[in-house]
């Protein structure tokens, strides 16, 4: 799993519906067509290398590694330097990011470093035989550590709404060739996640924000309050808008990424995408294909990359309900202390207590504003862990010219990485479970603006 590169669109062209469609194929919503292209038998991501396709942060530089390295390394005085502390890349294609993190970091934590690769592909030749490979993330409270999700949550498929010419937001379905057409009204759980988070219509939704992270102008925020005035609707209840209009119904990755929360029982979970919020949806939708490094249609066949935009605000109210639901089926159970959702199947057959004395819960069960998600830009994130794109002195060119030119190089790349126009849009979402406030101070992450 996991993939992207510094760019995508963010508006869809006009497709005329019933041109050279085959009638006789068949028709499914988009988040089933792209979940057997890209991870069914002979899947994209089952089959292809993904840096063949595109470029990631972690293809960019190993100071994405080397970053992530020193968030671990922070997180790991903050619990209080546990006997074994987990670092599990989400949707770690090939295991790039974790080779990068196991040379950075040091002998002694190497020691103790517990190192997971969650991914649907066959696990490649070659690898770190420390590296656990995992096709599935675990039962709920697993680890203690780091959970990493770099460009995984784009890649979860889900359902494309279209409005249409009564203003009526409807499935999307598309056929094995690409050719779409309208279904059926979106109904239920589809239906509510769309009217609370990506609602068509009522001028919510614009372009705005362009390039790799489609942010507004005034940057990450968390969760942004959610309109108060009626929604236009038919009389059967339906949302009633324009026609044309798109959205990615977001509900699986929410899912995912509850999953994702819920599997640490103390510890940190990230995920790094490009997203949008509900103030800045992109009226089109940003539903695409990548293929050998360029931007192609998005066929459901095999042949390509099938992305979207993360709404990363919701997946971030989804990671935060996970920890409050924990804490307080915690608090209901006697558990006193438990940081992370709990379930009677877990894998790890109970795992580490978070315990009240460390502060990582509120009274009562309820988790405390230090269990709030951060959500930040790329910029900002990875600046705070020492990626800087600083140029070194001129000075250093005559004394030591092998130092600068490898000096030079560096700084390059970070400009790369915190690029605020492509790479340092992405957006970080941080979700820490049972960390005391003090402790979680000391990563070093900044609030957003």
């Amino acid at each position: 799993m996991g993939g992207g590169t510094g760019v995508r669109r963010d508006a869809a062209p006009a497709r005329p519906y019933g041109v050279g469609v085959n009638e006789t194929a068949r028709w499914q919503g988009w988040r089933e067509a792209s979940e057997a292209a890209l991870y069914g038998p002979g899947g994209f991501f089952v089959r292809e290398r993904p840096a063949r396709h595109f470029r990631t942060s972690v293809h960019a530089s190993p100071l994405f590694a080397g970053a992530v390295a020193e968030l671990l390394r922070r997180l790991d005085a903050a619990l209080g330097r546990p006997e074994e502390l987990a670092l599990v890349d989400v949707g770690a294609g090939r295991g790039e990011l974790l080779t990068g993190v196991l040379a950075a970091v040091d002998r002694e934590l190497g020691a103790r470093l517990r190192p997971y690769a969650v991914e649907r592909a066959p696990r490649p030749d070659g690898l770190d035989a420390r590296v656990a490979w995992l096709p599935d993330l675990p039962e709920a409270a697993s680890w203690t550590g780091l959970v990493f999700a770099n460009e995984w949550l784009d890649n979860v498929p889900v359902e494309v709404a279209e409005t249409d010419e009564a203003g009526v937001a409807r499935a999307v379905q598309v056929a094995p060739d690409g050719a779409e057409r309208l279904g059926p009204p979106v109904a239920g759980a589809d239906a509510e996640w769309l009217a609370r988070w990506w609602p068509l219509g009522g001028g919510e939704t614009g372009v705005r924000g362009t390039g790799a992270g489609a942010r507004p102008e005034t940057g990450p925020r968390a969760e942004p309050g959610l309109r108060t005035e009626p929604e236009p609707r038919t009389e059967a209840g339906l949302l009633r808008t324009e026609a044309g209009l798109r959205a990615e119904i977001g509900r699986p990755r929410d899912e995912a990424w509850a999953r994702a929360v819920a599997s640490l029982s103390r510890g940190l979970a990230v995920a790094v995408d490009y997203g949008h919020d509900r103030a800045a949806r992109p009226s089109f939708g940003t539903l695409t294909g990548f293929r050998d490094g360029h931007e192609v249609r998005p066929v459901p066949d095999g042949s390509c990359d099938i992305t979207a935009h993360v709404a990363m605000d919701a997946c971030a109210a989804a990671g935060a309900e996970a920890v409050r639901s924990a804490s307080a089926e915690a608090a209901g159970t006697g558990a006193a202390g438990t940081g992370a959702a709990r379930s009677a199947g877990a894998a790890s057959g109970g795992a580490a207590s978070a315990g009240t004395a460390s502060g990582g819960n509120a009274p009562g069960g309820a988790a405390s504003e230090a269990e709030d998600p951060l959500l930040l830009t790329q910029r900002n994130a990875l600046r705070s862990l020492g990626v800087t794109g600083g140029r070194p002195p001129l000075s250093l060119a005559s004394t030591d010219p092998t130092a600068y030119v490898r000096a030079l190089s560096s700084a390059g790349e970070a400009a790369e990485l915190t690029d605020s126009a492509g790479l340092g849009a992405f957006v970080w979402l941080a979700q820490p479970v049972g960390v005391a406030p003090a402790a979680l101070a000391t990563l070093g992450l900044p609030a957003p603006a």
